[in-house]
């Protein structure tokens, strides 16, 4: 069984960073066709006190409309500024998924954020356009990188 990330998930940055603010971000979708688990990083800046942040996966069968997924919610305290919040769904029973991010009262930055897909049923994996480079090491020696 082959240990490497890189080469066993697929991972997308499917939000760039989004400037402080109340509006709600919805990240792009990812397919979730030949995958088992779709697992959304979210990187916040910094959060305003009183600020109303929460966190939630959307499926979609055709891309287009979206309804929440029960249960995905993560609320994202005030305090939480420069620190991830993480939502996964596993087995999602719709082809696509997003990554929406709801922002009240005061503001809030996001940095980022990042879809890994994983169990997959074909592998290496190939990633895509919004990675610029990949590299696997076995093992560890000294000499030039």
């Amino acid at each position: 069984m082959e240990l490497s990330l890189a080469k066993n998930v697929a991972i997308d940055r499917v939000s760039n960073a989004v400037a402080a603010g109340t509006s709600d971000i919805n990240s792009s979708s990812v397919n979730m066709e030949g995958f088992e688990t779709a697992t959304f990083l979210v990187a916040f800046g910094t959060i305003t006190a009183t600020a109303v942040t929460s966190v939630q996966i959307d499926h979609s069968s055709d891309d287009s409309a979206w309804n929440s997924v029960l249960g995905s919610k993560v609320t994202v305290a005030d305090t939480a500024s420069n620190k991830v919040a993480i939502v996964e769904t596993v087995r999602p029973t719709l082809q696509y998924v997003r990554c929406t991010v709801d922002r009240g009262t005061a503001n809030a930055v996001v940095d980022g954020i990042f879809a890994i897909r994983s169990g997959a049923k074909k592998a290496p994996i190939t990633q895509g356009s919004t990675i610029v480079g990949t590299t696997v090491v076995i093992g560890s020696s000294t000499g030039t990188p």
